[in-house]
């Protein structure tokens, strides 16, 4: 493997134990028990300042602290604290009070007032004892919230939701909305506690299995109690609904959820699957020194704040025994962690270039609700592969698929919850939305969508969009609240199972549109609410199966059709990549990006403190030969100058071209730009 600017000293001064503020920082979960050599301890925290790792993560087990008598016994972590404050090494402690079920995982939620009086008396002691660590840099208030849609029965559970039903009755998805308000209610408690105890640390807390569980999590909530969010990303558990070539996309829109979720609070990826898992997980994997390069690469380029692998070292017992790591059973350096050192070595080696990293803003915005995700759990029947498109996860799978196609461009949009869009501006000129298979749209939201399009913003709508309101009940059986913004309504969805195409044709003003697309199980009749300007039908055929409407100073496209799920199962994007740049022109025309299209090439563009650089991940198994559009390019002597600041193999630039191997990762930098 070829490494590009790799001149990092190897070890960090002892004492150092400041993070930087703007440098996105690498570090690794240390793991530690009861009966560790001590000798272990002095060699994983070195085996992390020789790395260029400046974070790590320990979980505080409160049953690691207790002596046979059940009085605190502080100094196994005293020990960890002190030999990561010898090493240069800030840490993240995660809370971890004692409970029945005491699993690696920890539990989600008290099962009694009991139980919540226990956890606050160790909050208190283990905050009160730790907070004057040199090496302490934050507090993980819990480790991964989320039940996966459950509401546990216990007497904490119950009391919570009498309180909760006085302010919020039952109806149409409570449980749902019962256990948004839990996780937000218990997470704020504990920030509380430990703020009671120390007010001098960030609070922190990292989002789990986030394609499934996001429904559950208000982040907006969240901002006023934490410091920084962050996010656990482990393919083996949490990317199930992507193959293994596109993990990058995974890792990416992950990045994006939880960005958007954070506002302008800093996100971290809070753990990230760094070795093999043998017997836990969905599935077994070891990542290859490759992966790890490209999902830290793509957490740069989303402007991470930094990134904490799972783990250094392994548990001696129980659950993940024996899992995970980043270093060999003898504690030995691997390809992985070698990896990790190199992409470490360059962000110190470039720190003007990687400092305060924010991705460029494209202008495309991708939303899903969290009624949507309800919905579709509750109205599902079957698993039957041929009905994808309505199986728990078709909602999500659309989104994504727009992302992984976006990205194939070069164009990564924002992904967010359509809550946590900004629906205030006046202007929404060069701004565009995308609402894929969002099937069920809440009320509060459809005035939204018309000050958007009105104020010159571009929406592109696909799929059973608007099927449902907030609350389950049928839009199009009724009058449609929304046909004078999308033009027009829906006379029916015709079911054929599995896949097929239609050919879309369309006379938008930017120019004729005439493209085959894949569709997924449903394709929709559009009834035009005007039927005398024929030009802004979209047809396949004689049929109807679009609109494209002008409304205000924007317009709308809308293809009641799984196109986002029929690209996804045919497993080609380029006709769906072609169709929204032909309706899309203007926000294509405005970003650096892909030449065209790529089949299997990540690329994002982000800004630093001194420039922009772009990350281009090629997961093909062949060499690819890329090239780019960049708008208004300030040139140097008639040249566009760009350099490679890093590359894992053998990339390189000629000209306007960038060839780059197989799983290869390269980092651009656009001079002058």
């Amino acid at each position: 493997m070829l490494f590009v600017g790799l001149s990092f000293s190897t070890s960090l001064a002892a004492g150092t134990t400041v993070v930087p503020d703007g440098l996105p920082v690498i570090g690794a979960q240390v793991i530690i028990e009861p009966g560790q050599p001590e000798e272990n301890l002095d060699l994983w925290f070195r085996r992390l300042s020789e790395s260029g790792m400046k974070v790590c993560r320990i979980r505080m087990f409160e049953d690691y602290m207790k002596d046979t008598s059940g009085q605190w016994d502080f100094s196994l972590f005293d020990k960890a604290f002190e030999t990561a404050h010898r090493h240069g090494i800030k840490v993240f402690a995660t809370l971890f009070p004692s409970a029945q079920d005491n699993s690696i995982g920890g539990f989600k939620f008290p099962v009694s007032f009991k139980h919540r009086e226990s956890i606050e008396r160790y909050i208190a002691s283990v905050v009160s004892h730790f907070k004057n660590c040199p090496a302490l840099y934050s507090w993980v208030l819990m480790n991964e919230p989320g039940t996966g849609g459950n509401v546990p029965d216990n007497e904490f559970t119950r009391y919570m939701r009498l309180q909760w039903q006085d302010s919020y009755p039952s109806g149409r998805f409570s449980d749902r909305r019962f256990l948004v308000y839990l996780n937000t209610s218990y997470l704020k408690w504990l920030s509380e506690k430990v703020l009671e105890n120390d007010n001098s640390h960030e609070l922190h807390v990292n989002s789990h299995q986030i394609f499934e569980n996001v429904a559950e999590y208000d982040f907006s909530s969240w901002r006023p109690f934490l410091s920084t969010f962050g996010a656990s990303a482990h393919p083996s558990w949490h990317y199930g609904y992507f193959c293994r070539s596109e993990y990058p996309y995974a890792m990416s829109a992950n990045c994006a959820i939880v960005r958007s979720g954070a506002g302008t609070k800093p996100f971290w990826i809070t753990e990230l699957q760094g070795g093999n898992n043998t017997y836990s997980g969905m599935n077994p994997f070891c990542p290859t020194a490759d992966e790890i390069v490209q999902w830290l690469w793509t957490s740069v380029a989303s402007g991470a704040k930094g990134t904490i692998f799972w783990s250094l070292n392994s548990r001696s017992e129980g659950e993940e025994a024996g899992e995970w790591a980043l270093l060999d059973f003898q504690n030995s350096r691997t390809d992985r962690i070698e990896a990790a050192s190199s992409v470490a070595a360059v962000l110190e080696d470039n720190s003007s270039l990687f400092s305060d990293v924010s991705p460029e803003d494209n202008g495309i915005s991708l939303l899903y609700s969290r009624s949507s995700l309800w919905t579709e759990n509750a109205v599902r029947y079957n698993d039957d592969i041929r009905y994808e498109g309505r199986q728990s996860g078709g909602v999500m799978k659309s989104v994504l698929e727009y992302y992984e196609i976006l990205s194939e461009c070069g164009m990564p949009p924002s992904l967010m919850e359509i809550g946590e869009y900004d629906w205030t501006k006046n202007d929404y000129s060069g701004k565009a939305i995308v609402l894929a298979n969002m099937i069920s749209v809440p009320e509060e939201h459809w005035d939204h969508l018309r000050h958007f399009v009105a104020t010159g913003g571009s929406l592109f709508v696909e799929g059973l969009t608007c099927f449902y309101d907030g609350n389950m009940r049928s839009l199009y059986s009724t009058s449609f609240p929304l046909s004078d913004v999308f033009g027009g309504t829906v006379s029916e969805f015709k079911c054929t199972p599995g896949d097929f195409t239609i050919d879309v044709i369309s006379r938008d003003p930017s120019g004729l549109v005439k493209d085959k697309v894949p569709v997924h199980l449903w394709k929709g009749y559009a009834t035009p609410a005007n039927s005398s300007f024929p030009d802004n039908l979209i047809l396949d055929g004689a049929d109807t199966v679009g609109i494209v409407n002008k409304y205000g100073n924007g317009k709308v496209i809308w293809i009641p059709s799984l196109l986002g799920m029929g690209a996804r199962r045919s497993g080609d994007g380029t006709p769906l990549a072609k169709l929204l740049a032909g309706l899309l022109p203007s926000l294509y025309n405005s970003n650096i990006r892909l030449s065209r299209h790529e089949e299997d090439i990540f690329m994002q563009t982000a800004k630093g403190r001194a420039g922009r650089f772009s990350v281009i991940v090629n997961k093909s198994q062949v060499s690819r030969r890329l090239g780019f559009f960049v708008p208004e390019y300030k040139s140097r002597g008639g040249k566009n100058e760009r350099s490679l600041v890093f590359a894992s193999k053998c990339g390189h630039i000629s000209g306007n071209k960038l060839f780059i191997g197989p799983e290869e990762t390269v980092v651009i930098r656009w001079e002058h730009y």
